[in-house]
C-alpha cells in the first residue's frame, strides 16, 4: 500500500533508522542510583525473598526424609507429623511471598516517580529548539511507554532476581551438601543455559529499543492526526491519514515482533533442558540407589530441587530479555534527561524588576538552522510606553524578534537590552515575568475559566481574576456562561469562540501586569466588531506600557510610536504611519494593497473612534 503524499509523516517521524543501546551497563547504573535510594524497603525485600527461598528448600528437604524414614518403613504416625510441618512450611513460604510484593511495590512507585519527575523536570529546561526537532508524540511514547517498562521490570525483575540469585545459590548449596554426585549430574545443563542467555542477549536490547522507537513514531502520527483532525476533515484527507497510520502501525508491528519472538525463546528452551535433567537425575540416581550412593528419598528430592533451579533458571533468562526492554527505555528516557538546555542563566545572573520598558536590540542576527540567518543585522529602540508596530510580509522574521526578547532562542550576533541590562545577563524567569503575551492562536488550559485567567499571576485572589475580566471586556460574556468563572473549559477551550478565548487571554495579561507588551496576530482571526472589543481592552492594557504589536491588518497599528516594515529578515523602513505612507514605498504599497478599492473602514488604535466609525 502506498501512502498519500498530502499525509505523509513529517521528517521527524522517518522510522527506517536502526537506533541501537547505546551504554547497558551505564544505564543500569543509573537505575540502580535511583532504586537505592529506597534502601531501607530494599532491605526489607531481601529478607523476605531470602526468608521465601530458605523455606522453599525445605519442602523438598522434607518429602525426601518422609519417604525414607516413614513412608518405606510405614511409619504412619511419623509421616502424619511431617506432613503437618510440611504444610506450615508451605503455609509461611506463600505468606512471605506476598510480603515480598506488598514491600516492593512502593519502593518500585517511588523509583519510577522521581524518574518521572526529572524527566518532566527537564523537560520544562529545554528551549523551544529542542521541541522543533521532536515529534509530541515521540515525547509521549518516552514519558509514558518507556517509563512504564521500567516500572514493570522493577515491580516484578528485581523480586525475580534476587529471589532467582538466592534461590540458585541456596539449592546448588544445598544438592552439594546432601550428594556431591548426584549434584554434579544435575548441573549438566547449567552451561548450555549460560550460552543460551549470551547468545540471545546479543539481539534482544536492540529490537526492544527499535520497538519503543517504532512505537514513539507511531504516537506521533496519532498525536498529529488528532491535533489536525478538522483540517483532515476539512481536505478531505481521512483515507490519507488511515494509510499513514497503517504504514507506521506495520513497522511497529514489525518491530515488535522481533522483539517479542526473542522474548520467548528462552521459555520452550529452558523448558526442554529441565526435562534432559529430570531424565538424567532419574537414570543416575537409579545407578546410584542400586550401588548404594543414594536413597530414594534422595533422588525424590534432586528432582524436586532440580524443578527448583530450573524455575529460578527460567526466570532470570526471561528477566534479561524483559530487563533489555527496560534499558532500551531507560536509555530513551535518560536521553531527554541529559539533553542539556540551550537559555542557562548566566552564573552571575540578576533579577529584572520594575522595569521601565526601555528595549533595544543591536545589530541582531539569528537563524534556526545557523546557516540559514531569518534576521540580519536588526536593530530597533523602543522607548518606555511607546508602541512599536512589526509589519511585513509572511515569513520576514516578525514573531522571530519577539521570540529572542523572549528569550526563547539566543541570538547569534549582536545584542538585547532591557532598561540597560543585556537580556543574557538576567535570569529567563524574571525577564519573562515582566512580558505579557497574547498571540493570535490562544491556549488555553483544560480547567475553569477562574484558573485560566489566574495562570497569570497563580497567587491572585478571585477579586484580581474578575476585576482582570472586567478590564479586558470579558466580564460580560463570562457571566452569561452556565457556570460564570467555574465553568470548565474543554481542551484549548474549544467551547469558547476565537474572540471570546483572545479575551480571555488578555484578562490573563492584565492579571500578570507586565513592564513589556507584546501582541502577535492578536486580532487576526476575529470579525471586526469583536476586533473592536478586543482592541478597546488591548487599549487599557497597553496603557503606559512598551508595546510591541504584529499585525497584518494595517489599520491595526495607524496610531503606533514606531513601524517597522522587516521584509527577508532586515528592517527596510521605519517611521510613523503617517511618514511611511508619504515615502510611497513598501509600506505604502502593502498598506494601498489591502484597502484600495475595497471600501473597507481604516479603524485608528483609538476605541472611541472605533465604535464611532462602526456604529456610523
Amino acid at each position: 500500500m502506498t501512502t498519500p503524499l498530502p499525509f505523509t509523516p513529517g521528517p521527524k517521524m522517518v522510522m527506517t533508522e536502526k537506533v541501537v543501546a547505546k551504554d547497558k551497563k551505564g544505564t543500569s547504573r543509573r537505575l540502580w542510583h535511583y532504586l537505592k535510594a529506597q534502601k531501607f524497603g530494599l532491605v526489607m525485600v531481601f529478607v523476605t525473598v531470602a526468608a521465601t527461598s530458605i523455606f522453599g528448600l525445605f519442602g523438598p528437604y522434607l518429602m525426601g526424609m518422609a519417604i525414607d524414614q516413614y513412608i518405606l518403613v510405614g511409619d504412619l504416625p511419623g509421616l502424619a507429623r511431617i506432613s503437618l510441618v510440611m504444610i506450615g512450611v508451605y503455609l509461611i513460604s506463600a505468606l512471605t511471598s506476598w510480603l515480598q510484593i506488598y514491600i516492593m511495590a512502593p519502593v518500585a512507585q517511588k523509583t519510577v516517580m522521581a524518574i518521572r519527575v526529572d524527566l518532566f523536570a527537564r523537560l520544562q529546561t529545554l528551549s523551544l529548539r529542542f521541541f522543533d526537532k521532536q515529534p509530541h508524540g515521540e515525547l509521549m511514547s518516552r514519558i509514558s511507554n518507556d517509563v512504564d517498562n521500567i516500572s514493570n521490570v522493577l515491580n516484578e525483575g528485581v523480586l525475580q532476581f534476587i529471589g532467582g540469585i538466592i534461590m540458585l545459590i541456596s539449592v546448588i548449596t544445598v544438592m552439594f551438601l546432601l550428594n556431591v554426585w548426584l549434584a554434579m549430574v544435575s548441573l549438566i545443563s547449567l552451561p548450555l543455559i549460560v550460552l543460551l542467555g549470551k547468545v540471545i542477549s546479543k539481539h534482544t536490547r536492540t529490537r526492544y529499543r527499535d520497538q519503543q522507537a517504532s512505537l514513539g513514531a507511531l504516537n506521533g502520527i496519532i498525536e498529529e492526526t488528532i491535533t489536525g483532525g478538522k483540517v483532515i476533515k476539512s481536505y478531505g484527507q481521512e483515507a490519507a491519514a488511515i494509510d499513514s497510520f497503517e504504514v507506521a502501525n506495520l513497522k511497529f508491528k514489525k518491530a515488535a515482533i522481533k522483539a517479542q519472538t526473542f522474548l520467548v525463546i528462552p521459555g520452550p528452551f529452558m523448558g526442554f533442558f529441565n526435562n534432559i535433567s529430570f531424565a538424567i537425575i532419574a537414570s543416575a540416581g537409579g545407578l546410584f540407589v542400586i550401588h548404594g550412593l543414594a536413597s530414594v528419598g534422595n533422588i525424590a528430592t534432586f528432582i524436586s530441587y532440580s524443578r527448583q533451579f530450573g524455575r529460578p533458571m527460567s526466570q532470570l533468562a526471561n528477566l534479561y530479555n524483559t530487563l533489555q526492554g527496560a534499558i532500551a527505555g531507560a536509555e530513551r528516557v535518560f536521553e531527554i534527561i541529559d539533553e542539556i538546555p540551550e537559555i542557562v542563566d548566566a552564573k552571575d545572573a540578576k533579577a529584572l524588576v520594575d522595569i521601565k520598558g526601555d528595549v533595544v536590540l543591536k545589530n541582531v542576527t539569528f537563524g534556526y538552522d545557523k546557516s540559514q540567518p531569518v534576521l540580519k543585522d536588526v536593530s530597533l529602540h523602543a522607548r518606555p510606553g511607546q508602541t512599536i508596530a512589526l509589519v511585513g510580509p509572511t515569513g520576514a522574521g516578525k514573531t522571530t524578534i519577539i521570540n529572542l526578547l523572549t528569550r526563547f532562542y539566543d541570538i547569534d550576533q549582536g545584542e538585547i537590552y532591557i532598561d540597560g541590562c543585556n537580556i543574557r545577563e538576567v535570569k529567563k524567569d524574571s525577564l519573562r515575568s515582566q512580558l505579557g503575551v497574547v498571540l493570535q492562536d490562544t491556549y488555553l488550559f483544560t480547567g475553569s475559566v477562574m484558573e485560566n485567567i489566574r495562570y497569570g499571576r497563580l497567587e491572585a485572589g478571585n477579586e484580581e481574576v474578575m476585576e482582570a475580566a472586567r478590564l479586558a471586556d470579558a466580564d460580560g460574556f463570562i457571566n452569561r456562561l452556565p457556570k460564570a468563572y467555574e465553568t470548565q473549559l474543554s481542551e484549548r477551550g474549544g467551547n469558547l469562540s476565537q474572540g471570546q478565548r483572545q479575551l480571555l487571554a488578555i484578562a490573563r495579561a492584565i492579571l500578570a501586569d507586565p513592564g513589556i507588551l507584546i501582541l502577535d496576530e492578536a486580532t487576526s482571526s476575529v470579525d471586526t466588531r469583536t476586533e473592536i472589543n478586543i482592541q478597546n481592552a488591548l487599549l487599557r492594557l497597553m496603557q503606559g506600557r512598551t508595546s510591541f504589536v504584529i499585525a497584518h491588518r494595517l489599520s491595526t497599528i495607524r496610531e503606533a510610536d514606531q513601524v517597522l516594515v522587516i521584509n527577508d529578515g532586515k528592517v527596510i523602513e521605519r517611521g510613523t504611519h503617517q511618514q511611511l505612507l508619504n515615502k510611497d514605498g513598501f509600506y505604502h504599497n502593502m498598506y494601498m494593497s489591502q484597502f484600495k478599492g475595497h471600501g473597507e473602514t481604516l479603524l485608528p488604535l483609538n476605541g472611541d473612534k472605533m465604535l464611532e466609525n462602526v456604529e456610523s
